[in-house]
């Protein structure tokens, strides 16, 4: 390999036949002189534009076309224009230099054309060099030269993540694996499941327990996850009522005196709460308005009266962090859109309340598609205020775009997965952690189960992972119906 020639952060390398580069690797360009060396990361492999290389092709005959015979090149030419003509262009990103074994993210000077040795640089190598640790391990896979692809938990602590890929490229299989990776250093994590693709967490592949069975919790509303107004703070109730049942304001401030009065009474039941609406003296269109809202949260079959089955989840969070860690699933699946976002309200609402009050430490929050059941001033106040409570969130989306810009400019750690949608492609070239050609080169080109990390967790370094297999029962994949014919492929 030789180098060509340098532009910005942007380095051209001339590539031979048979040094065998792959799009997403990391070269080492070494300045023997200098006694630095520069860091850079192959992002698109073109065919070098040699002048006459079109011409030359032109002119040979096709290779089913060819004459038999004996061809006589004494002078052995023939073998060089072939050598020239598949020669490579490496269009490769600058990241650093290392200087007396150290790194720096200095790219400011220019190594020699002819002093210069440029090789492959492994990941283990890379991954020593920026400091990647592996204090509390999650195994995502491997790399592509076969390297064990191990991140830091730490790195996903007190940060905001996202996965992102489109459909059937394995964004759910590789958010399981961080869920798994993070209970298994007794970590809390809530999972808000819009099609029940984690219920089965705790199940081998077989359908035996594993050793994760014990951690893992499935709540289902309306069926083992019911809660009573008694249980529920007035806050969390309007805050349902107002964002995810578009409740009036007049309408909101009559309900809550009726909430204070039945309160004050002791009778704060669904019972009594339905018969106070009715006699409450106040405007009619009020009345109906709060009607409405109590016919939607009684037909729900979320909120109960009956105390034998309602589950209090401020314990079921509190227990489960006593206990070292594990996963509480919210199956939001076959949920109407307004359950759902009943659901949803309530638990963010009631996380909230749990962390400021100091009696969980932190919680991790992995949301699926996130946009179908977050109102949008929502993403702000996840993002920031909530992170400060102790709240830290992974989106999980194969809609990129649906993520507002200010959110990828806050993400500390971005999974991205293949997308070939140029819109897609535009929308996730916005990650402030990522150089968008190179985010848009490497992703356009990754199989199945294979993800670019970027952020913390790999120091700001791109890595092209693929995602190890996990031995626990698939829900969420495709159904088939020509099932038998694609099995005999």
């Amino acid at each position: 390999m030789r180098l060509f020639r340098k532009v910005g952060n942007t380095l051209h390398i001339l590539s031979f036949p048979g040094e065998d580069v792959e799009k997403g690797g990391y070269l080492l360009i070494e300045d023997m002189k200098a006694k630095k060396a520069m860091i850079a990361q192959v992002i698109d492999i073109q065919f070098a534009n040699v002048p006459g290389v079109m011409e030359e092709l032109l002119r040979s005959p096709d290779v089913e076309d060819q004459v038999q015979g004996d061809d006589v090149d004494p002078f052995g030419i023939m073998s060089q224009i072939l050598y020239i003509q598949d020669a490579r262009l490496l269009v490769c990103k600058i990241y650093g230099t290392i200087v007396n074994n150290g790194f720096f993210s200095d790219n400011n000077w220019l190594p020699s054309r002819t002093d210069s040795k440029i090789r492959k640089l492994s990941t283990e190598s890379l991954m020593k060099l920026a400091g990647i640790t592996k204090g509390l391990p999650i195994d995502l896979g491997e790399t592509q030269d076969a390297a064990p692809m191990i991140i830091d938990a730490c790195e996903l602590d007190g940060r905001l993540n996202i996965i992102t890929g489109k459909k059937g490229t394995g964004k759910s299989h590789l958010s399981k694996i961080l869920v798994l990776g993070l209970i298994e250093h007794g970590a809390t994590v809530v999972i808000l499941d819009l099609n029940g693709e984690y219920t089965n967490l705790g199940l081998a592949a077989d359908g035996t327990k594993n050793k994760h069975h014990e951690k893992i919790r499935v709540l289902t509303p309306a069926q083992n996850f019911k809660v009573t107004l008694y249980k529920t703070n007035l806050y969390v109730v309007m805050r349902l009522l107002t964002n995810a049942l578009n409740l009036p304001g007049a309408s909101a401030r009559e309900f809550r005196s009726i909430w204070k009065f039945l309160e004050q009474n002791g009778t704060l039941t669904l019972h009594e709460l339905g018969g106070a609406i009715k006699r409450w003296k106040c405007n009619q269109h009020v009345r109906d308005a709060m009607q409405s809202r109590y016919y939607a949260i009684l037909h729900s079959g979320f909120f109960t009266d009956n105390m034998a089955e309602a589950l209090d989840f401020e314990a079921v969070l509190t227990e489960t962090d006593k206990k070292g860690g594990g996963a509480i699933v919210i199956n939001l699946k076959d949920m109407a859109p307004s359950d759902r976002k009943m659901v949803v309200e309530y638990v963010l609402a009631k996380l909230q309340e749990i962390l400021s009050q100091w009696k969980l430490r932190a919680v991790f929050l992995f949301a699926e598609e996130a946009h179908l059941y977050l109102r949008e001033t929502y993403w702000d106040d996840i993002v920031t205020r909530m992170r400060h409570f102790g709240l830290f969130t992974t989106f999980i989306t194969n809609q990129p775009n649906t993520i507002h810009e200010n959110i990828y400019r806050q993400a500390d750690n971005i999974f991205l997965l293949n997308f070939v949608n140029e819109h897609d492609l535009q929308a996730i070239s916005r990650a402030a952690r990522a150089d968008a050609e190179t985010a848009i080169s490497i992703v356009r080109d990754l199989p199945p189960h294979y993800c670019l990390v970027l952020g913390q967790v790999v120091k700001d370094f791109p890595i092209v992972v693929k995602i190890r297999p996990l031995n626990i029962k698939t829900m969420g994949q495709t159904r088939y119906f020509f099932l038998k014919e694609r099995e005999k492929r």
